[in-house]
């Protein structure tokens, strides 16, 4: 399995400012990187990864003191991150989707390194003591690292990334061939569908309240925001209490993390198979469309409400907690499917009637054929584990079918024979 595990960096303030250092020339690799490819673009000339990569090493010998103090593969790997940056954008264009070409990064905004080798201007350093290890950083030296918990014996590390939160360092260490490790079975099965009221209802009816911590964050959000557009641009003042903005963000998204981890962790526990809604988060969180009335202008969407459910979809977390779930599912050795979101809370569990008059309102549901109630959120979690049931049987008889075609002697063996 491939995992990353995510450490906190307690550099000295000297080698704070060596960080910080190396962030601005790698922010400065990259901008001059972004220029290049634009100025080729205007002379009809061709720039790829292969050609600025080999620049790099005239680039080193030129500014030894500043670009060439750095790991060069480190310098690689910023290059390659403008390449996929190009790359999606090109993506984007083929698919009519909204390109967003690739912009300048400001020093604020240019918070990571990554180094594609372990050993190669980087090295992790295992050997800890107590709670604290250390990484060895090309230009920096031995940084300690608060290691919280061990990386997995007869892991193979493939990346180490470096990462500026506010006012604090990080070390990220992505991991290969990370041994799993399986819990007991408990002959469970659950479905969970997910909500905005209620951040997960489970088929047994069990529910967990959605704790909203952007919305209880949002004061002193809104305060600080309101402070800082009234203060000049590059000030002492505004610096300040941008960094306290990003605190304040930093607390809720991982408040949410947390919580996210907690949850899945309940879930991956106590049962052996899991169904959840495939929630596509980042359309469902979409501006409502304008309908223009013929006159010149346009009809009411009613945006301002849809501006509310999309920033309580979007502090609800849906994507990280799904992710999560994934990873811990299987690390423990359970199962876990998606299904389609559609119609799971307005479908009839008894007669299968779907309609939207089943959903009398956000939580009641009363079947319109059959007069079967309940609360929706629930009925929605066992139409989902119905779901999800349905689809591990059908994929448990393509393995048989496959396994027994693989078993069976062709007609060309029968033949030869």
């Amino acid at each position: 399995m491939r995992r990353s595990f995510k450490f906190l960096l307690r550099p000295t303030s000297r080698q704070a400012d060596a960080l910080r250092a190396m962030l601005q020339d790698h922010c400065d690799l990259y901008n001059a990187g972004l220029e290049h490819r634009r100025e080729a673009w205007r002379r009809k000339a061709a720039v790829r990864y292969a050609g600025q990569a080999e620049d790099l090493k005239h680039i080193r010998a030129e500014d030894p003191e500043g670009q060439g103090r750095w790991s060069c593969s480190s310098q690689q790997a910023t290059l390659r991150r403008l390449d996929r940056a190009f790359v999606n954008f090109y993506r984007r264009v083929k698919a009519g989707k909204k390109p967003g070409y690739p912009r300048f990064r400001s020093p604020a905004r240019f918070d990571s390194v990554e180094w594609p080798r372990d050993g190669d201007g980087c090295k992790w350093d295992d050997h800890r003591k107590g709670a604290t290890g250390k990484l060895r950083l090309q230009g920096i030296g031995y940084v300690r690292v608060h290691q919280h918990r061990p990386i997995p014996h007869g892991s193979l590390i493939k990346t180490i990334t470096v990462k500026r939160e506010a006012k604090r360092w990080f070390v990220i260490v992505s991991c290969d061939n990370v041994p799993a490790k399986p819990l007991p079975p408990t002959d469970s099965e659950v479905g969970i569908d997910l909500g905005v009221v209620s951040f997960l209802t489970t088929s047994d009816g069990a529910q967990i309240s959605n704790p909203r911590f952007g919305a209880a964050l949002a004061p002193r959000l809104q305060e600080l925001r309101r402070a800082w557009s009234r203060t000049s641009k590059g000030s002492r003042r505004h610096n300040e209490l941008g960094r306290r903005i990003g605190v304040v963000l930093g607390k809720s998204r991982n408040q949410r993390r947390d919580h996210a981890h907690k949850t899945a962790l309940w879930l991956v526990r106590y049962h052996d198979f899991i169904a959840h809604e495939d929630m596509p988060t980042e359309r469902l969180s979409l501006r409502p469309r304008k309908r223009p009335d013929g006159n010149g202008g346009y009809l009411r969407n009613n945006a301002w409400v849809k501006r509310g459910l999309n920033k309580a979809i979007r502090d609800t977390g849906w994507t990280m907690f799904l992710s999560i779930l994934t990873a811990k599912a299987e690390s423990a050795g359970r199962t876990i499917i998606a299904v389609d979101y559609a119609y799971t809370s307005r479908t009839c569990p008894t007669c299968g009637h779907a309609a939207r008059e089943n959903r009398l309102t956000q939580a009641d549901f009363a079947c319109v054929a059959c007069g079967y109630s309940g609360h929706a959120d629930v009925i929605g979690a066992i139409n989902v584990l119905r779901a999800g049931l349905v689809l591990r049987e059908a994929a448990q008889a393509a393995e048989r079918e496959a396994a027994s075609a693989a078993e069976s002697p062709t007609r060309q063996q029968l033949n030869a024979s």
